[in-house]
């Protein structure tokens, strides 16, 4: 584990981007095998709005990795944070229990914000107005929501007291799992169920992409699904049922466009048009 740990303290910004493609490419080969909805779309043009959101997010975290290091040595050098405030433990459950801390104020936290306070709940529909998730979808950000949760992680790193390499490994881990969970995947029920009840499954994220409430204001968790069971924000629906999107941005063609994107943070909800099936 100390291996592990000392590659993640200097992990190159080469390697953080290669985890990133590598990830997103075997997730879209596994889309292509293993289809949970057999959408009727060019891949290719679907993905270029969520790839471009994907390259803001890479522009707006690696300067400012710096801060995190910075955060991470001064929680270290004052003694400050919940690592440093437990009995001495194993490097092992030390990296454990960091990165699952992390989760939760890198993660869980900022994303249940968005869904309660309006303006970011405004920044955070880009990522929702995808009418067809699958991993391309996984960091299709808005730039403004970048920063926002940028800096949900830097408060997790000084309230946890996390070494830089646990914070680095909480990212890569973070970037894997995210593409996993919204990957347009089919697993077998039973293996999904399993996995939901410790990680995020693609069944159980796939609800939470679902257009209408109170499915929309669920399943929040990135990595571990234990937050979203603990704070009861846990919710399921049959994935026959489930229907991509926001009723209140409906235009698919603005939705799949990258300018209208960009400032559909301030513009005005617009009246619904989709049915749900459930309905």
């Amino acid at each position: 584990m100390e291996t592990l740990l000392n590659y993640f303290e200097t992990i190159p910004p080469l390697h953080r981007g290669l985890i990133i493609v590598g990830g997103l490419t075997f997730f879209w080969i596994l889309e292509g095998a293993l289809p949970l909805f057999n959408f009727n779309y060019k891949k290719w043009k679907h993905a270029i709005p969520n790839i471009f959101f994907t390259i803001t997010t890479i522009l707006v975290n690696l300067p400012m990795a710096f801060l995190l290091l910075m955060s991470s040595d001064w929680a270290i050098a004052n003694d400050f944070g919940i690592l440093n405030w437990l009995p001495e433990m194993s490097l092992t459950l030390c990296i454990v229990l960091g990165v699952f801390l992390m989760d939760f104020f890198g993660a869980y936290l900022p994303h249940l914000i968005e869904h309660k306070v309006p303006p970011l709940w405004m920044v955070h529909l880009v990522h929702h107005s995808d009418h067809k998730v699958d991993a391309t979808t996984a960091n299709r950000h808005h730039p403004i929501e970048s920063i926002i949760r940028y800096t949900f992680t830097l408060i997790g790193v000084i309230a946890i007291g996390a070494p830089i390499g646990i914070v680095m490994l909480y990212q890569s881990l973070s970037i894997v799992a995210t593409q996993f969970s919204h990957s347009n995947i089919r697993l077998p029920k039973k293996v999904d169920k399993l996995i939901s009840y410790v990680l995020v499954s693609p069944d159980m994220h796939k609800v939470h992409h679902h257009y209408k409430m109170p499915y929309t204001d669920s399943n929040y968790g990135n990595i571990f699904s234990v937050w979203d069971r603990f704070f009861g924000t846990y919710m399921e629906l049959d994935t026959d049922k489930i229907v991509y999107g926001v009723d209140v941005f409906p235009d698919e063609k603005k939705n799949s466009n990258i300018k209208d994107l960009l400032i559909q943070p301030f513009q005005k909800y617009q009246k619904p048009t989709v049915m749900s099936k459930d309905n």
